[in-house]
């Protein structure tokens, strides 16, 4: 190998990077010349994201687009390219803000619509939008992604792993990628559905909503599994699946005690952030 590759430097072989196979997935390809465990810090990473995010001509909004689309029908395919990543550029986290830039669209474009359904003014509109973007999805996921970070680090690694660990950063990545399957089916498709039918003191009005809140809950808790079992460096990922039990129990209780849950947080937005 190093007769072939003799014009470039021989990458460091030290006893971290020999369980690089681990990450590349058995891959026969060599390491690329430019690798390195160390090759960016994480604050360098964070400076080198954060910049981009002004630079909308070096996004690649088309393939964030797909990954959108194929959240809802293939999730699986989208972190296929997370494992890319890792081998061609040594991180498993989107070096790419176009995702976020998106996200950032679907949530102004949802607030539109709840503040329409709720009958908000401007600044009633503003206070809802601050508090779904700082709150909904930053707050809380950074919370889950510290939370999961924190576990599969602690409890997940592989014991033939444990030079290696999962980034944080790839951490929000996926939850981002859960957040939007479940932005979409409660900030968009149910608003259709909420004065017409959801608001009702029917059955079948907390069933249909407790049952949208089910299956995007349920999806949020699916796609952060995928998350974190493709990653060859941990184990028993399939615990995450757990709270599904939890979930499921939760929906029926809610429904058989008349609790019409997305009535209850239309409520909590309207009367308590507004």
């Amino acid at each position: 190998m190093q007769t072939k590759y003799q014009t470039s430097p021989v990458p460091s072989r030290s006893p971290s990077s020999l369980s690089n196979n681990n990450l590349r997935g058995g891959s026969p390809l060599p390491v690329p010349v430019a690798y390195r465990l160390d090759c960016m810090t994480a604050a360098a990473k964070r400076y080198k994201y954060l910049r981009r995010l002004v630079k909308f001509q070096q996004m690649d909004f088309e393939f964030a687009f797909w990954q959108m689309l194929y959240l809802f029908i293939a999730p699986q395919k989208v972190y296929r390219n997370f494992h890319y990543r890792k081998q061609t550029k040594s991180q498993f986290a989107r070096d790419d803000p176009a995702f976020l830039v998106l996200l950032s669209f679907w949530l102004c474009a949802s607030s539109v619509g709840f503040s329409l359904v709720l009958r908000l003014g401007f600044w009633g509109f503003v206070k809802f939008l601050l508090y779904v973007i700082f709150v909904d999805c930053i707050g809380v996921g950074l919370l889950i992604a510290t939370l999961f970070w924190f576990v599969s680090n602690k409890y997940l690694i592989k014991p033939s792993c444990q030079d290696q660990d999962v980034e944080w950063g790839y951490a929000f990545d996926v939850h981002l990628n859960a957040f939007f399957p479940l932005l979409i089916i409660l900030h968009v498709f149910q608003l259709f559905f909420y004065n017409v039918l959801i608001s009702h003191e029917w059955f079948v009005s907390r069933l249909f909503g407790n049952s949208l809140w089910l299956i995007a809950l349920g999806y949020y808790i699916y796609v952060t599994f995928l998350g974190y079992s493709c990653l060859p460096i941990l184990h028993r990922t399939h615990l995450l699946l757990y709270p599904l039990t939890a979930l499921l129990l939760i929906y029926v209780v809610t429904v058989a005690i008349g609790w019409n849950v997305s009535q209850t947080v239309m409520d909590f937005y309207k009367y308590r952030v507004l």
